[in-house]
């Protein structure tokens, strides 16, 4: 197992993307669940050009360009507006979590498109995930039926935002590893989403950004993760070890509700660790029951 500088780059990726949450929801909450998402997608867009470049769309497959980028915009509206609607700062780190079924979501629909057979401990892993979030929304009772039911209640915009995106973003890496044929449109969908945004913003009851130097300093630092955590995550995929990127991504969840909670001023329960840590063992279990059939 090599561990070289690309590796170590990829690393950083993970730790950039573990900021998004808590940094977002800081943005979103002074400029509003839209206008916040439209300035944080722009800046993102503006990174990436500057790093990863412009792509050349006529060499992109069309179904890529297509569905891809589909795919990829409505996703991260509903990772955006999730966050930014959440009725507190602890929601949007409870939602956040409920996202963070899209790798064992992943990796269980990538085993249905190959055709491969399932076997029972990746069905337990996501039963792992599915009772982590479960305990997260449950709130101090833990995994209790009414807890979950009354917490979904109380915004299910936000948790139906944040399953949906879960589904899409799967959905979206099974499919693209298919149609894109080696191509990195990123920038371009980055693009397409702040331009969405915009649209949206244009077309609703405008709320006033309140841009403090606390909210620049946090807009600038929330792009910068998105965009350069992007271009370090492509660098370390490339070049470094997939298989230390892979295990370590999946520990993003717990990384991500530490900085959250951090950032915020939250005070997070035991029951809402419990169920991160279930989240990422889960995510863990899925993808060793996928490298064991391969190797």
């Amino acid at each position: 197992m090599t561990f070289n500088k690309a590796t170590a780059i990829g690393l950083v990726a993970i730790l950039l993307w573990s900021t998004i949450v808590g940094l977002m929801r800081s943005v979103t909450g002074a400029l509003g669940a839209v206008g916040g998402a439209a300035m944080i997608y722009t800046l993102s867009s503006l990174i990436l050009i500057l790093t990863v470049g412009f792509p050349k769309i006529s060499k992109f497959p069309r179904k890529y360009l297509i569905w891809g980028g589909l795919l990829f915009v409505v996703y991260e509206l509903c990772l955006s507006l999730s966050v930014g609607l959440a009725k507190s700062d602890s929601q949007a780190i409870e939602v956040s979590m409920v996202n963070y079924l899209w790798p064992s979501m992943t990796l269980l629909l990538a085993c249905i498109a190959d055709g491969k057979k399932l076997r029972p401990l990746m069905l337990g892993g996501m039963l792992v995930c599915l009772a982590g979030v479960g305990k997260v929304i449950g709130g101090a009772n833990g995994l209790s039926i009414p807890g979950m039911i009354d917490n979904l209640a109380s915004n299910p915009i936000s948790y139906g935002l944040a399953f949906s995106g879960a589904i899409i973003w799967s959905v979206y890496c099974v499919l693209t590893k298919k149609i894109a044929e080696g191509c990195n449109g990123i920038t371009l969908f980055f693009m397409l989403t702040a331009a969405v945004l915009w649209l949206k913003f244009s077309l609703s009851d405008n709320v006033h950004m309140d841009f403090t130097p606390t909210v620049i300093v946090n807009l600038l630092l929330v792009a910068g993760s998105m965009g350069l955590g992007y271009a370090a995550w492509n660098t370390g995929i490339l070049h470094g070890n997939v298989t230390v990127l892979a295990t370590a991504s999946y520990f993003i969840p717990v990384l991500s509700a530490l900085f959250a909670a951090l950032l915020l001023g939250e005070s997070l329960g035991y029951t809402f660790w419990i169920g991160a840590l279930m989240v990422s063992f889960g995510s863990v279990l899925c993808w060793w029951v996928t490298r064991k059939r391969e190797y």
